[in-house]
């Protein structure tokens, strides 16, 4: 597995503190220099035929044509990708039109995944979004018309400014559209982002947990009557559209993270890149075995399918493990224990009382 980090966008969103800057054509260039350097010299921790190429951010949607060109040509050795998934926002998908769509399909991307977020306007705009509605609508159909059949869309829930109205018309309009994927994540207020900020000035209050649990049990309503498959607590697809490289993560698959600010993983020891646009460094450390088996039992109980009740049996105490199997807080599933969808919500409480 391999992921890009592309780190431009076009503004910055209200709730956002990953790392990115505003692009421009000459730090397109000398990104992709660096990036292709950066390819280049770690070629032997580069597993070959991965089976997904991941281009995340950021905003990869704002570089060019030709700079996706020079990278994707940088990782030809390994290719083809089972699974090649590009993130977008709608505005560059509309803007720049079919032909910008039909020549990252001719890369060999097979998958977008286009940041949403809301159909709310007035939601779009608190949350500085470039596009609204319409055009995100807009941009699906034209993805839907250059061929592409596997769309991922993203959606926030848990604003506090956002009503239950708004928050239904968002669902049904994306059930509407029906794409193939859709993943869900609760808003919340990170580190130096502008949210945090007006958070601290008494210009935003989080939604109480109460509000949040009620959007996301709408949420998991309306997308189960529409034919997805909770698959994951953020996650929903439907059937045989389960995104191969994110299932990998929550399974441990090593995976090489390339660019500022990308993690690479592979299996023992963890590895970031510095937030620097130019000449980034690396860190690492190494996972200890109780690092291991904390990110077993907390990625795999995110998941549907849960852990193997063995493993469970092996590395929680029993009485923890009986206690949230009388409450229900854990269901057996043949050979394996999950998190029923209807405790989803409250999991992080439950993964922490078992570790």
């Amino acid at each position: 597995m391999i992921y890009v980090h592309v780190p431009f966008c076009g503004s910055f969103c209200t709730y956002c503190d990953f790392y990115s800057e505003i692009g421009s054509a000459k730090a397109y260039e000398r990104y992709a220099d660096s990036l292709c350097e950066e390819i280049d010299r770690r070629r032997g921790e580069i597993r070959m035929e991965p089976s997904t190429l991941y281009f995340g951010g950021g905003t990869p949607s704002v570089l060019p044509l030709h700079i996706f060109s020079r990278i994707v040509s940088a990782l030809q050795d390994f290719a083809p990708f089972g699974e090649f998934t590009v993130e977008a926002n709608p505005e560059d998908i509309r803007d720049k039109g079919a032909e910008y769509v039909l020549g990252l399909k001719s890369l060999g991307v097979n998958r977008m995944s286009i940041g949403v977020q809301s159909f709310d306007d007035a939601q779009l705009r608190r949350m500085n979004r470039r596009h609204d509605a319409a055009g995100a609508m807009e941009a699906f159909g034209l993805l839907r018309d250059c061929g592409f059949t596997n769309i991922s869309l993203d959606l926030i829930f848990g604003d506090s400014t956002m009503s239950e109205d708004s928050w239904a018309e968002t669902l049904r309009l994306a059930a509407l559209l029906h794409p193939e994927h859709i993943s869900c994540y609760q808003l919340t207020v990170e580190g130096d982002s502008a949210l945090a900020r007006m958070k601290a000035e008494g210009k935003y209050k989080e939604a109480t947990d109460e509000a949040c649990e009620k959007q996301y049990k709408m949420l998991c309503k309306a997308l189960g009557e529409a034919g997805y498959r909770h698959y994951e607590i953020s996650n929903f697809a439907l059937p045989g559209y389960e995104a191969v490289h994110n299932s990998a993560y929550w399974a441990r698959a090593p995976y090489v993270g390339l660019g500022p600010s990308a993690h690479s993983f592979d299996g023992v020891h963890r590895r970031w890149n510095s937030k620097d646009l130019l000449g980034w460094t690396a860190e690492e450390e190494i996972l200890s075995e109780e690092d291991s088996v904390v990110e077993t039992i907390m990625l795999s109980l995110r998941t549907a399918s849960g852990c193997e009740a063995s493993y469970l049996k092996k590395h929680c105490g029993a009485e923890e493990l009986e206690s949230a199997l009388s409450r229900g807080d854990l269901v057996e599933a043949g050979k394996r224990l999950r998190i029923p969808e209807e405790r989803f919500f409250v999991s992080d409480a439950i993964i922490r009382d078992l570790i």
